[in-house]
């Protein structure tokens, strides 16, 4: 009888504990449908091509986005092109070449998870200070992106070496058993293994780079003009958001149709990541 008893209260644990994990679930989506619903009703009849692909007018009461779209793209690549390397780098050099106990180590992993939590617009001062004013950038796309990528160098670090730590040292053992290199063994098992912790932390990244506006108010600056090149300043998705919300009378409706572009690139961008890293994975399985 006990048993049974024991047995039952199993179950209907398990079943309150699925039904919140189910009920979570529908809360996150719910929230995220009430907002891309909000976002479409306000902004969808404001989003055309020529939105897209003209220059605003009238302080973006009129006109479109496309100075500010190409201002996104140009400071996104920027910050990944930098980022990408560098912090897979250092995971694999944390991960795979040092000791679990290494004091070295540690106190860049509590460095890395201090500097996660640094407000944005501490890295905007610091982008102004180091990239523009110092190194003589100016106000300018490529001192922006160079500052986003230390704020999400910490998010791609942490998220990567978790995820190469999360792979079986068995697969370790049984590469060098096999008279695998280290490089080899990362390329064809470890990586590979990693791709969705390696892939979350990229669209952590992605998400956060996107979305920032005072950092990039600090460093690529506030003109809506078409960049020529990555040293002239220009002004992306996300400022340009906040100057017709809080700065234009009248812009409400020309910020909810960027905010729904906005939101439209961070799906695409981070499908592209997704994709790539399925592609990749595959790829190396089929090969392995």
């Amino acid at each position: 009888m006990t048993a049974r008893r024991s047995l039952a209260s199993r179950r209907y644990s398990d079943h309150v504990l699925g039904a919140l994990v189910w009920l979570s679930a529908a809360i996150i989506a719910g929230f995220f449908v009430w907002l891309l619903a909000d976002m479409a009703s306000q902004g969808l009849e404001r989003v055309s091509w020529d939105f897209l692909t003209t220059e605003p007018e009238r302080s973006g009461r009129r006109g479109g986005i496309a100075p500010m779209l190409v201002s996104s793209l140009v400071v996104l690549a920027i910050t990944f092109v930098v980022a990408v390397p560098l912090g897979l780098a250092t995971a694999i050099w944390l991960s795979e070449f040092t000791r679990a106990n290494s004091p070295s180590a540690a106190a860049i992993r509590f460095s890395l998870d201090v500097l996660a939590g640094v407000p944005s617009i501490v890295y905007g001062l610091f982008g102004s200070a180091f990239f523009c004013i110092w190194l003589g950038l100016g106000y300018s796309l490529l001192a922006g992106g160079l500052t986003l990528a230390c704020m999400v160098l910490p998010i791609l670090i942490r998220t990567s070496e978790a995820g190469l730590a999360a792979v079986p040292d068995d697969w370790r053992q049984g590469a060098a058993a096999l008279g695998l290199t280290r490089w080899a063994a990362l390329r064809y098992l470890l990586l590979p293994a990693a791709a969705p912790a390696l892939t979350a932390g990229l669209m952590l990244g992605i998400g956060r780079a996107l979305a920032e506006t005072a950092v990039l108010l600090f460093t690529s600056g506030y003109v809506d003009r078409m960049p020529s090149s990555w040293l002239d300043s220009g002004r992306v998705l996300a400022v340009h958001i906040f100057d017709l919300s809080m700065n234009v009378t009248g812009g409400d409706q020309a910020a909810y149709g960027t905010a729904l572009v906005l939101l439209a690139l961070l799906l695409v961008v981070n499908g592209l990541a997704i994709a790539l890293s399925d592609r990749w994975l595959a790829r190396r399985i089929t090969h392995a």
